[in-house]
Order: C-alpha cells, then sequence, then structure tokens
C-alpha cells in the first residue's frame, strides 16, 4: 500500500525540488521564539529559534537526508537555504516515533516565515518528502 501521494498534490508554494512523493503520514509541527539576548535591533538582526517536531505516522521506518528551506523576510527578500540533515545529523524515524530539534535563524526583519521540506528515503529506497507548511517567526508583541 503506498501511503504517499505524487508530489503533483503538492502547494504550489512549495519550494521545487528533488523528485519523491508527498507524504503525509510524515507530519512537521514547529515552535518559534525570539532571542532578545542574541539580537541587536539597532543593526536589523532579529534571532529566532525553531523547534521542529517530525512524527513517522506511517508503516516504515524513514531516513531524512536533506533539507530544504524557502526563508521570507518581511520586506518580501526570500533566501533558500539546503543541505544534507538536520543539526549535522540524518536519523532513521522509526513508525510511530517522532524526531525533534531547535535550530535558529536571523532575521533582518522583526517578522518573517520559513517553509520547505525534508527529503526522506523508506528503507526500499524510495525518494519521499514531508512539507514544512510555512510558519511565522516574530518579535513579541509586533501584530497585535
Amino acid at each position: 500500500m503506498n501511503e504517499c501521494n505524487t508530489r503533483s498534490n503538492q502547494a504550489s508554494d512549495t519550494p521545487a525540488g528533488p523528485g519523491g512523493d508527498v507524504c503525509p503520514k510524515i507530519s512537521v509541527s514547529t515552535k518559534t521564539a525570539y532571542l532578545p539576548e542574541q539580537s541587536l535591533p539597532h543593526e536589523q538582526a532579529y534571532a529566532f529559534s525553531y523547534t521542529i517536531t517530525i512524527t513517522n505516522n506511517s508503516e516504515q521506518a524513514v531516513k531524512l537526508l536533506a533539507r530544504s528551506w524557502l526563508i521570507t523576510d518581511a520586506n518580501g527578500e526570500t533566501s533558500t537555504v539546503e543541505g544534507e540533515g538536520v543539526v549535522g545529523q540524518t536519523p532513521d524515524i522509526l513508525p510511530g516515533t517522532s524526531f525533534s530539534y531547535t535550530s535558529g535563524s536571523v532575521f533582518k526583519t522583526p517578522l518573517g516565515t520559513m517553509q520547505g521540506y525534508y527529503q526522506l528515503q523508506n528503507p526500499q529506497g524510495q525518494a519521499l518528502r514531508a512539507e514544512i507548511p510555512v510558519f511565522r517567526l516574530a518579535m513579541p508583541n509586533i501584530l497585535n
């Protein structure tokens, strides 16, 4: 049974990337925090941390191989970050389990968004994608 959909079902605002089936059985949740002690607003440097939890709701293990991020600040400036694994790891995520990690980003504005996908692989070598829904990073009280 194929637990994943073909890539043609992905949202149109998701960054383009390598092949692989979008797998809705792999969910991604986020938690963000503003880091005032690492920020320098007078120099347009706003630091944020984000904790990502990847949950494998499928019936087989997956290995996280790579990530791709589309980062957008409040001025509409974008950057793309791609690379192997996450925080120096390429974890295996067993069925029914989650993997969490914390990382960070510095923006030129007190508000921004991130979105993207993880490139995964199942034990049969099939390339899979887990979509990272857009999430907001905001300095406290910047929005009403």
